[in-house]
């Protein structure tokens, strides 16, 4: 089946919903998302969205927290951008009917606090702000008449004309890409004149990460085979507060409660952060992360303890509703006890490399969110400027793309439909789920908070003999949801573990033992890597 489209936007968080609902006014838009138009990371964000919002905040304060979170590896021109341009942006999220938590007094929001923050600058809708950002976005999105959304479809590759001419091309221009169809089984190809990733991050590539399971990095994958650049993998930010529980599955315990007071804890109630960084609790989250791992395994003990039982109860359980509700099903009373927490992994810094219009290196091609690196987040992302850099990026996309559409001719190019060949259906999806696990555990145990050379060789060794058998497995099997996740885990690993070994240094994110002094001469630039053909 062929699917034509001015637009077509791969991903259905608030980055792939924003540019969505801008570019229908001008133009036919195609959303393809894997699962629910809701299932995305933003759906699953409770703390916030930072802009400037406040009398006693500054545009100047918010670019150099985020500089000095990112370590020295932050492009400042995109920062300022991002920041001068946030406050138009919750105002466009506000019109389109996201609902913040208001303020009291002359302060129209309620503003919290996050870790690295100098000024409490955090818009939030109670501790559910990507649930109410989605809910909005989701709704606007249905109600567009130029918007046509596929749920359960996967994307598995981008087309491009090197790959329709079978031969490299001077222009290697983006057409579109082929997406499974999970329900029917059927191979899509969808046509566009401007194609838009916007598909999230890759923590499902760790055994462990608050991430949803949507989350295995297929935008950047695709990107990296199709011969886009991609940038600063190594930065992978472990959220240092994850409820640790059995039935838990990593649920995310908000930077917010800290920023609200809490205190982290060994077993025995010592407070240990103030060891580690003069912001003691609310020290950036690599800072954070990386204590937490090191009192761990002084210590030998499974988890350390999040503290907010000093705070009145009532204030506990009206700012963290959805956060105390959780817990209490899991039995446990966050006003009355402490909380067991660990890292886990939580956002990708890195990405398909864009400029400030959100342009790839491969025309036609954009990158919007968690799949891009744009700049911002440097070696370290501050909280909450994620879902800024989302929104504000959509915008940045919206308006170079639309431009881009006029310059082109009205027709679509003829495209190849999928081709199987000889593949057959596999009776031995044991094969996937084996090469899965591998990947993530390895991933886990020698990619993790803390490297070292030794440990970065071994992954590589043992992600590339399972990216052997993939890809022998792709070829002779009719592709699967399964399969072609596996695919891009495996891939993203491997861009993963590459630019960690290019990094002789710490910085930010990426903490080599081998290494464990910053280098400004040497290290103070992005990783880039391509694919060679």
């Amino acid at each position: 089946m062929l699917i034509e489209s001015d637009f077509l936007v791969i991903g259905s968080g608030i980055a792939g919903l924003s540019f969505a609902l801008q570019a229908a006014d001008h133009g036919s838009v195609v959303l393809v998302t894997k699962r629910d138009i809701s299932e995305s990371a933003t759906k699953y964000a409770q703390g916030g969205i930072a802009s400037v919002f406040s009398s006693e905040d500054s545009f100047d304060a918010h670019v150099d927290d985020t500089l000095v979170a990112g370590a020295g590896i932050c492009h400042e021109d995109v920062v300022r951008m991002v920041v001068e341009e946030g406050p138009q942006t919750i105002r466009n999220l506000i019109e389109w009917g996201v609902k913040f938590t208001t303020g009291s007094g002359s302060q129209a929001y309620d503003l919290t606090r996050e870790g690295g923050h100098s000024a409490r600058r955090i818009l939030h809708a109670e501790d559910i702000t990507g649930r109410e950002i989605e809910r909005a976005l989701v709704e606007a999105v249905r109600q567009h008449p130029n918007v046509r959304v596929y749920e359960n479809h996967i994307a598995i590759d981008l087309i491009t004309q090197a790959k329709v001419e079978r031969r490299p091309v001077e222009q290697n221009r983006c057409l579109g890409a082929y997406a499974l169809d999970i329900t029917a089984g059927e191979v899509k190809t969808f046509s566009s004149k401007i194609t838009l990733l916007a598909s999230g991050g890759a923590g499902k590539v760790y055994l462990y990460t608050c991430n949803p399971d949507v989350a295995s990095g297929d935008g950047v994958a695709m990107a990296y085979r199709a011969g886009a650049t991609i940038a600063n993998m190594e930065f992978m930010q472990f959220h240092p507060t994850t409820l640790f529980h059995p039935q838990a599955k990593s649920f995310l315990i908000s930077e917010a409660v800290r920023g609200e007071g809490a205190i982290l804890r060994r077993r025995d109630g010592t407070a240990f952060m103030e060891k580690y960084h003069k912001l003691k609790d609310l020290a950036p989250r690599d800072i954070v992360a990386r204590a937490i791992d090191h009192e761990m395994k002084v210590s030998g003990d499974d988890c350390v303890f999040l503290d907010i039982t000093h705070e009145p109860a009532d204030f506990v359980r009206s700012r963290f509703p959805n956060i105390y509700q959780t817990c209490m099903e899991f039995g446990l009373d966050m006003t009355k006890e402490w909380l067991p927490v660990v890292p886990a992994a939580h956002y990708l810094c890195g990405g398909v490399a864009v400029n400030t219009d959100a342009q790839t290196d491969i025309p036609g091609l954009y990158a919007i969110g968690e799949a891009a690196c744009s700049g911002l987040h440097g070696a370290n992302r501050l909280a909450s400027n994620s879902l800024l850099e989302a929104a504000v990026y959509a915008g940045k996309a919206y308006r170079h793309a639309i431009q881009a559409v006029k310059k082109l001719s009205n027709g679509h190019p003829e495209l190849p439909r999928w081709d199987s060949g000889t593949a057959t259906n596999s009776d031995e999806m044991v094969v996937v789920s084996q090469n899965w696990d591998e990947i993530r555990r390895s991933m886990w145990n020698y990619v993790g908070i803390v490297r070292s050379d030794k440990r970065l060789e071994r992954a590589m060794r043992r992600i590339k003999l399972i990216q052997d058998e993939i890809e022998e497995y792709y070829w002779n099997f009719i592709v699967t949801s399964d399969l072609i996740e596996l695919r891009n885990i495996a891939t993203v690993a491997e861009l993963i573990v590459t630019c960690a070994q290019m990094r002789k240094e710490s910085r930010g994110l990426h903490y080599n033992i081998d290494y464990p002094e910053r280098d400004d001469v040497n290290g103070k630039k992005d990783s880039f890597i391509k694919k060679q053909f």
